[in-house]
This record gives C-alpha cells, sequence and structure tokens, in this order.
C-alpha cells in the first residue's frame, strides 16, 4: 500500500468599506502540503480517518500505537504524527452541542502538549487542525507510555466527531 496526502488550510476574505486608499481589503492565508508515501520528511505512510461518538461528559481514548485500523483493515502502529485534524460535528445530520477538549489523560501523546495540557473547548461545528511535515512531525508516539490521543465531551449531550490522522511507521 501507498498513501499520497495534501492537507490544505486556507482562509479567503472580502473585507468592504471606504477610505482613502481603497474600496474593498482581500486578504489570503494559505497552506498546501503535499506528501508522499515514506517516513521522512514531507512523507507518511499511515492514515486514519473515523466518525467518533463520545458520551456526554466522557473521554474517547485513542490509541495511536497498535488498536487502530485504516481503510483496508490494517493495524496502524504510528511511530510519528504528522496532521490531526477534528471536526466537532458529524458528517450529515443534526449538529453537536456540546464541546470537545483535546489532550492529556493516562499516557497521553505528548507531541505538541505537555502531559497534562488540553486544547479547547472545540465548539460544536469548530474545527482543530495541525500539521508539520518536516522530519519530526508534530511529535513522536510512544507506544505503552505516550501513545493515547484523547477526544473529551463536556457534559449535556454525546457528540459525533470526524477525525483524520496521517502518520508515519518510522
Amino acid at each position: 500500500m501507498a498513501l499520497q496526502a495534501t492537507f490544505t488550510v486556507k482562509i479567503a476574505a472580502t473585507h468592504t468599506g471606504g477610505n482613502a486608499f481603497a474600496d474593498k481589503f482581500s486578504p489570503l492565508i494559505e497552506k498546501v502540503q503535499k506528501l508522499t508515501n515514506g517516513t521522512t520528511a514531507n512523507k507518511a505512510d499511515l492514515i486514519y480517518v473515523d466518525e467518533r461518538t463520545v458520551t456526554t461528559g466522557a473521554n474517547d481514548d485513542i490509541d495511536l500505537a497498535g488498536s487502530l485500523s485504516d481503510a483496508f483493515g490494517s493495524t496502524i502502529a504510528a511511530a510519528e504524527i504528522v496532521a490531526i485534524m477534528i471536526i466537532n460535528g458529524p458528517i450529515s445530520g443534526s449538529a453537536n452541542t456540546t464541546d470537545l477538549t483535546l489532550g492529556a489523560g493516562a499516557n497521553p501523546f505528548i507531541g505538541f502538549l505537555g502531559a497534562t495540557d488540553t486544547i479547547g473547548p472545540i465548539k460544536p461545528g469548530g474545527v482543530f487542525m495541525l500539521a508539520a511535515g518536516d522530519a519530526a512531525g508534530i511529535g513522536s508516539v510512544t507506544a505503552g507510555t505516550g501513545d493515547i490521543f484523547r477526544v473529551a465531551n463536556s457534559s449535556g449531550a454525546s457528540a459525533t466527531y470526524q477525525i483524520a490522522i496521517i502518520a508515519r511507521t518510522a
């Protein structure tokens, strides 16, 4: 199997008004990163994409080193994470009503966080993405002691979210 991946982050806007210099301002900030198959800089060889549900006030602890399966049923055992994207909401249907928080927990993946640090809240409909195609990616996975990526749901209702993880085996 071989992996080719592209991640794109973009904000484009048009802001109109009047001043002495112009009537319109159209900023664009964008990053496109292409990854080819492999385990070095600007490469990846694993991808996990899923829609998952976490119950009210609970945690979804995702083991990055050996418990996930890819779309073809092969076990994913990540050594480095290149990109993570979370969307707080289902692919289709009604929107979530609760916030998600990422990180912390037992044996946490701490590539871009400390052992007790978290990111959030990610509001309903919100998006979180972090990516780095360089040789180190966004962090190393240590099987058994630093391999759990936690998605915590606040209280009030279950939350369905989308997740994509791009990784390397070495």
